[in-house]
């Protein structure tokens, strides 16, 4: 395996840009068809059996908080000590190979080692974002119990309470910092710095995301031991980093893009990858640190894109800058046209899930043929192609399908393994011989694809996709809810907001206290980025004979600022014009 990813760094090393892309494609051939070995495990093969062999003193992590001016780095050597140490901490205390860690803590230098410790001992990663609340918890601890829990202070006060609701208590309770009841962190330093690598299996799940979907709360997405270690090699061709790369990825570890682009992507070839720890998005603080540390390749999100753009580019100096990339849903050209203007850089559009690697973007060889608006060519670790309802591959260029990965010729590496738990939910995107991704898009005659927007009810807010379920099972646990629709209102800074339509119980009026009331909470039940942004009282919503919600009709009808009830009185309020919230804007 090790021979893969010597091939892989060859390849992005490449100046040859033609020659480059014949490269890959003759690589991910070779991949897709050779025999997958029985075990793997890339903690102990690839990262330290390879990367800290041949230069076990080289940076590969650089931390830094943009508040406090604390920086922190380690070597590739020290990061696989430190992870050594928490396997042998985990081992000592009883928990190994396919139990699970939970992770909760913001960007901070532990998370690496924890991603690390790991795949090394053969652990299921449970990222979990900071932002979860309590109640959220308690869904996850009940549909898969922990078995450790690693988080930061505020972090461990919902997890704690999630455990006494639930009567669900984790093994071990690690705290970055110190909390009655939980061991601090440091304690796994007393340790020793070796351990021995799991012998884990190739299709072991290794790795489990809670992703939305459009009924139902989320699912757990089961990743294997070779679907996302090797599996992003696609995404690390598409970025295009090689050895001498100083990476930067603005993402929490709670997401899968944390793994995607502030893990695998610069450990799968020996980089140096930056993290950045604040409080709120200065795009002015960001990209001085993104100076100060002479980053050479930026991975970030739509909305952050437009934030810098908007800000003042001429007060930093991104010399070393060499690519800059995105993901979630197309970029304007004038953002594209003015990050160019002053980096040198054109920001390259990629596409992928959480239940893959990344299938569709434009390579560092399409820097020059991009096309505006188009999020680029199919990976060649994935037989990409178009679906229509019935069920039959689209081969004619632009006309609008599902995306789908076909399967009956291979299974591209980088696709997740199972929904864990429900073979409900894996017969209804796994038909015939398709796997169907719930994206819409067409392509070109010249082989260019562009993004249409979700083919189900997911709403795609910033970098976040949303189910529409948990919010309006939000809301109708208030008294005064009878009915509740969500939908996505498109918005130029986050793609879409999440809006409700809300039906309230007979002799109720909606009003600005109602409506504080709601914001409020649901603020208390869901994690924010999930809370509505409108809210709009009706006394009625499109359904169909059955009874179910015409939600294509409803995003029809918000796009147009049309009122469902026909009634020409609009009762709609905004989370922004509410003083007496936290976040008193949209940002």
């Amino acid at each position: 395996m090790k021979e893969l990813y010597q091939e892989l760094i060859h390849i992005n090393q490449m100046a040859d840009d033609s020659r480059k892309e014949d490269k890959a494609k003759a690589f991910f051939n070779t991949l897709n068809q050779m025999p997958i070995p029985d075990h793997f495990n890339w903690a102990g093969q690839i990262f330290e059996d390879f990367h800290v062999k041949e230069y076990p003193d080289k940076t590969a992590l650089i931390w830094h908080d943009i508040h406090t001016g604390d920086i922190r780095s380690f070597t590739y050597l020290a990061l696989m000590q430190k992870a050594n140490q928490l396997v042998n901490f985990l081992t000592k205390n009883g928990v190994g190979h396919k139990q699970n860690m939970y992770m909760m803590a913001p960007v901070v230098p532990e998370m690496w080692f924890a991603g690390l410790a790991c795949i090394k001992a053969g652990i299921v990663a449970v990222p979990t974002a900071t932002t979860m609340t309590s109640r959220e918890m308690e869904y996850r601890f009940e549909t898969y119990p922990p078995d450790v829990v690693l988080a930061d202070e505020a972090s461990a006060e919902f997890i704690d309470q999630a455990a006494e609701q639930t009567g669900i208590h984790p093994k071990i309770k690690l705290v970055l910092g110190t909390r009655e009841g939980w061991t601090g962190f440091d304690e796994i330093f007393r340790q020793s710095t070796e351990a021995a690598a799991a012998p884990t299996r190739s299709d072991d799940i290794l790795f489990c995301f809670f992703t939305s979907g459009t009924t139902g709360l989320p699912k757990r997405v089961g990743h294997t031991a070779v679907s996302y270690p090797l599996g992003h090699l696609s995404t690390s061709v598409i970025i295009g980093v090689r050895p001498d790369d100083i990476h930067h990825n603005l993402s929490a570890p709670g997401w899968a893009k944390w793994s995607w682009s502030s893990f695998f992507v610069p450990f799968n070839v020996g980089a140096t990858v930056t993290a950045f720890s604040f409080a709120a998005l200065d795009p002015g603080q960001y990209l001085k640190a993104l100076e100060t540390h002479h980053v050479t390749t930026f991975c970030a999100p739509p909305t952050a894109w437009r934030m810098f753009v908007n800000s003042d580019l001429s007060a930093v100096r991104l010399a070393g800058l060499r690519q800059s990339v995105s993901a979630g849903e197309p970029l304007n050209p004038d953002v594209i046209n003015r990050w160019e203007k002053y980096t040198g850089t054109r920001i390259r559009d990629f596409y992928g899930q959480t239940e893959s690697t990344a299938m569709i973007g434009n390579p560092p060889w399409m820097v020059d043929k991009m096309r505006s608006g188009s999020f680029g060519i199919p990976s060649s670790m994935y037989d990409v192609a178009l679906a229509d309802d019935e069920g039959n591959e689209i081969t004619t260029p632009d006309t609008v399908g599902h995306i789908v990965v076909k399967l009956n010729r291979w299974r591209g590496i980088g696709l997740f393994s199972e929904y864990i738990g429900n073979p409900e939910k894996m017969s209804s995107v796994f038909v015939d011989h398709f796997y169907y991704t719930g994206d819409r898009a067409s392509f070109d005659a010249d082989g260019y694809w562009w993004f249409v927007g979700r083919a189900d009810d997911v709403i795609k807010s910033s970098d976040f996709r949303i189910g529409p379920f948990e919010v309006e099972s939000a809301l109708i646990e208030h008294p005064a809810v009878a009915e509740a629709a969500v939908v996505g209102a498109p918005d130029p800074q986050r793609y879409q907001l999440v809006k409700a339509y809300v039906i309230l119980n007979s002799g109720i009026e909606g009003n600005r206290e109602l409506a504080l009331e709601l914001f409020k909470h649901t603020t208390n039940i869901l994690a924010k980025f999930k809370i509505p942004r409108i809210i709009e009282f009706v006394t009625e919503v499109p359904k169909t004979i059955s009874g179910k919600i015409r939600r294509i009709e409803l995003r029809e009808m918000t796009a147009s600022k049309s009122d469902p009830a026909g009634s020409g009185h609009f009762k709609e309020y905004f989370y922004w014009d509410f003083p007496e919230l936290s976040s008193k804007n949209r940002k």
